[in-house]
């Protein structure tokens, strides 16, 4: 089993540093702070799968170890996206809206991937497994309000959709952090008990 799941967080791996490479290029290209969270957040996405590669076959303690690490790992997003936002609030330009539609259904459509490979593993490695599945779930999600940002961008010419999106992609790797967390320490206690 441990060779299927690290086969599958390999392959993950993979797809999401190629994509933040695109989805970083063009949200530096059209100013986009949801591109940008999005992008930063496949980075993380990847550093922590290979990880996660790396930490399958360690013992309970040092995974669990391992999970609260990602836990913070999760929580940089949140950040580089809260500074992005800053700086869109004080230059309101909206982004150029049909690249940001079509960068988000691009992630869309990678995201669905890696959650459809992972979901069957969610449960196996503990914290570490569930932090790759929670990963790609939510950045699906993401990518829906990114398409809709693009949308709402079209129509309203302004750059307030992209930065509430941007927010909310902050908020639940917030969220994602707090759960792996929580798991973590519970598979900590598990194993030192």
């Amino acid at each position: 089993m441990n060779v299927n799941v690290r086969k599958a967080v390999i392959i993950v791996a993979i797809l999401n540093l190629t994509y933040f490479l695109v989805e970083f290029s063009v949200a530096l290209s059209i100013g986009s702070v949801s591109l940008f969270a999005d992008s930063i957040d496949f980075l993380e996405d990847a550093s922590i799968n290979l990880l996660i590669a790396i930490a399958l076959g360690w013992n309970a303690t040092y995974r669990a170890r391992l999970g609260m690490v990602l836990s913070g790992i999760l929580l940089v997003p949140c950040l580089a996206t809260l500074w992005m936002a800053w700086g869109k609030i004080s230059a309101p330009i909206p982004p150029a809206p049909l690249p940001l539609t079509l960068t988000g259904l691009g992630a869309l459509v990678i995201n669905l991937g890696c959650a459809l490979m992972l979901v069957r593993y969610r449960a196996h490695g503990g914290s570490l497994t569930r932090a790759a599945f929670l990963s790609a779930r939510n950045d699906a999600v993401a990518n829906i309000a990114i398409i809709a940002a693009g949308i709402a961008t079209a129509y309203a010419n302004s750059s307030w959709p992209d930065v509430i999106v941007g927010l909310g992609i902050a908020a639940m790797n917030a969220g994602a952090s707090r759960e792996v967390w929580r798991a973590a320490r519970e598979e900590h206690r598990a194993a030192n008990s």
